[in-house]
């Protein structure tokens, strides 16, 4: 079947499905008319193609890519579930929607070229038609909202209203689903680009919270901790997860019966789902009522009207295991790459691999390699356990991503052990914010270069790196700098590359152009020895060629990039158990603080990493803190900066020395540390606890400060439900407070 049948066959089907009750859903509803409203204008024109008329390169290359445009736009929706987040959901379609509309317009052009004069009146009418179809993207104020969050500006209620509305979020329990949904997606990457949209999400769903929660009945205030998390009401059933929150029962057993397995506001997976009767909270709730008169809410009718009926539908809550929108699957594939082709969205999640990226690990060796699309975003089909970055000169790649090796995520501080715990201490209310799980990993990655190619045979790359390694002792700066880029593109590709581009003696010329007065060349130059470092020999040979002092030096005079991408170098080398000792004796860690506090987002991720391996080296902890690393790890424990989990490690480090720990307590760290412990992720949780463990039992002015923070409620909880490790922190902390106790007169 030629491609043209094959597209005449897909619009009819399209529209057989719209018609369907598979459309019944508004956000698909929606869609589905504006790619409707297209193919309606394209379908005519079909006929236009006269069987005698042979459709050129370009005619045919146009109708391949509206077919697969359609069938991918009629999957997508094929794997609509109520469990998918639908701001995902909505990057993806308006993605499709866009090109169908540019595909649409080329594939008439193109007909239009080929029919004589007298016969285009048709066509030239439908791409007019086509040239007045606006589509209104909901992904356009999204966007726009989270860059004026990003910008410390609050978006006005009234877009942050509209939003959630386009995305059909009109209720506290899909604001949820939607924050589950998305944290699914940040676990399986540091998601630099859609980290401003998750804190979006949660503005919103402050918003509803704040115009819908009952804050007082009769002029009585309603304590909040009265209130179920999932209701906004009083519960009159209070259960306990094994997470240690407590919910309204009937609320909390739909959750689950939707086939959720972690905690709605905690997002830390759950033990298991046995529901615990809260008896003390159900007395101090009935009583509080006895003594205000006031009457409990029926839970079932509360429950009716935060759980539109889609959502109790159990059909409709179950994933297709192996949909485009399906965690596991792999949407990357769904259209063939254009290599000019532009991105409407922005921060599509449908867009063209982008397999150039390392990953390591927090402890000593090993690199892993992670999939994302060309804006920075997670494909689909990438690993669960994988974080990477990919610049914004990123191409595709199919090679890099076959390269993987495991590694381990980051370790939590070592702590002396304690016990005991303090009486007559006043427990501080917790705070309601809603935390964003961050990744488990702190990792340095590969920098894709401008273009991809075919991968010749190595001999022909030997020839070709011998070229641009002359090239790079050239005295035009014009040629070292295209030289430079060349030799990044080759690093990047696959691991052969990479040894031949070594054996060649490519890297002391590259580390000599870190001090290139060219930012573009020095740019290139620290890249291509980024992307050579994830080789192990590699990283010995470029640490061998005193690499690392002009890599501060880029540190302190480059470009943005150039710093982040020196940063992540100096990470990729400190795996190396020497290389951490020669880091930090030689000056790198005043400039990675600095990247730290004042850096790109991206490039405070990579001084983080780097600042972690380098804080495993007991002699490097004192020059981190003196440096002033502290401050900025406390302020980066703000959920909104996307690096909770980075800012703890290395905070669980730096408390076991006494430094450390007087400048955790000087920067207000305190409260902050009780906070993951509460609420961060499961390795958050674990090192906001061995790092609380140094503070306490090292300092009774900060044992009392954590007390008088509340942390003994999720000490409790983490201490049954944690990770072993921090099972083990939080045991030890209790244990503590209570021999404090005992000892006290």
């Amino acid at each position: 079947m030629s491609a043209l049948d094959k597209l005449r066959d897909s619009i009819p089907n399209f529209e057989s499905f719209c018609s369907s009750e598979d459309a019944r859903t508004e956000l698909i509803k929606k869609y589905c008319l504006e790619i409707s409203e297209i193919l309606a204008i394209v379908k005519p024109i079909l006929d236009e193609v006269d069987p005698e008329i042979s459709p050129d390169e370009k005619l045919n290359e146009d109708i391949g890519m509206l077919q697969a445009a359609v069938s991918a736009a009629r999957e997508l929706f094929d794997s609509w579930n109520s469990l998918i987040s639908k701001i995902y959901f909505a990057f993806q379609i308006e993605s499709l929607v866009e090109k169908i509309h540019v595909y649409s317009l080329e594939m008439c052009q193109a007909i239009s070229s080929l029919l004589p004069p007298s016969a285009t009146s048709n066509v030239l009418l439908s791409i007019e038609k086509l040239e007045k179809v606006k589509c209104n993207h909901i992904t356009n104020s999204i966007k726009e909202a989270s860059k004026q969050l990003e910008s410390k500006a609050i978006p006005h209620p009234e877009v942050l209203e509209a939003t959630s509305t386009s995305l059909k979020l009109s209720t506290n329990l899909e604001f949820f689903m939607e924050a589950v949904a998305l944290d699914k997606l940040k676990s399986r990457s540091d998601f630099d680009q859609i980290a401003p949209v998750i804190s979006l999400i949660e503005q919103m769903h402050e918003t509803l919270i704040k115009s819908t929660q009952p804050h007082s009945i009769r002029g009585v205030p309603i304590p909040s901790d009265f209130c179920c998390p999932l209701s906004l009401n009083l519960m009159s059933d209070p259960v306990i997860v094994s997470s240690g929150q407590t919910y309204e029962r009937v609320f909390i057993r739909k959750w689950l019966d939707l086939g959720y397995t972690v905690c709605p506001k905690t997002r830390n997976t759950l033990a298991h789902t046995n529901l615990i009767p809260n008896y003390t909270v159900k007395q101090l709730i009935a009583n509080w009522c006895e003594s205000n008169d006031i009457k409990l809410p029926d839970p079932n009718k509360l429950l009716t009207q935060n759980f539109p009926q889609t959502l109790i539908t159990p059909s409709n809550s179950i994933p297709k295991p192996n949909s485009p929108m399906n965690e596991n699957s792999n949407n990357s594939k769904m259209l063939p790459a254009r290599g000019t082709e532009s991105n409407s969205s922005g921060l599509s999640i449908s867009a063209r691999d982008e397999n150039g990226s390392i990953g390591q690990g927090m402890t000593n060796n090993a690199a892993s390699l992670a999939s994302r699309n060309d804006n920075g975003l997670l494909e689909p089909g990438s690993g669960v356990n994988s974080v990477s970055r990919v610049s914004t000169d990123s191409d595709a790649s199919s090679e890099a991503s076959q390269e993987r090796a495991t590694q381990s995520a980051p370790p939590p501080a070592q702590t002396e052990q304690g016990s005991g715990m303090a009486a007559g201490t006043a427990i501080a209310p917790r705070s309601h914010i809603m935390w964003p799980r961050q990744s488990d990993r702190l990792v340095p990655r590969i920098v894709p270069s401008p273009s991809a190619e075919s991968r010749p045979d190595l001999a022909e790359v030997e020839t070709k790196v011998r070229k641009l390694i002359e090239d790079l002792k050239s005295d035009s700066v014009d040629i070292q700098r295209a030289a430079a880029m060349e030799l990044r593109l080759l690093a990047k590709h696959n691991m052969e590359n990479r040894i031949v581009i070594a054996n060649c003696g490519a890297i002391a010329p590259l580390v000599g152009l870190l001090h290139s007065a060219d930012l573009g060349t020095q740019e290139h130059a620290v890249t291509a020895l980024l992307n050579l470092s994830i080789n192990d020999n590699n990283k010995i040979a470029i640490a061998s060629a005193e690499a690392i002092e002009p890599l501060i030096h880029v540190l302190q005079t480059g470009n943005p990039e150039a710093k982040e991408n020196s940063a992540a170098t100096l990470f990729s080398l400190s795996v190396i158990e020497e290389n951490k000792v020669r880091i930090g004796r030689s000056g790198a860690i005043a400039p990675l603080v600095e990247l730290l506090g004042n850096g790109t987002p991206r490039g405070k991720k990579d001084a983080a990493t780097a600042l972690f391996n380098l804080s495993i080296f007991h002699e490097n902890k004192a020059r981190i803190v003196q440096a002033g690393a502290v401050r900025h790890l406390v302020d980066l424990m703000d959920p909104a900066a996307g690096m909770v989990d980075k800012a703890v490690a290395v905070l669980a480090n730096l408390a076991t020395i006494p430094e450390g720990r007087n400048a955790i307590g000087q920067n207000d760290g305190i409260a902050l540390l009780v906070e993951v412990v509460e609420l961060g992720s499961a390795r958050g949780k674990e090192n906001a606890a061995a790092a609380l463990l140094h503070l306490c039992t090292n300092s009774n002015r900060f044992c009392s400060q954590v007390l008088q923070e509340g942390a003994v409620p999720p000490l409790v909880a983490l201490s049954q439900s944690g990770t072993p490790r921090a099972k083990e922190k939080a045991q030890a902390l209790l244990s503590y407070f209570r021999n404090q106790r005992q000892r006290r007169p």
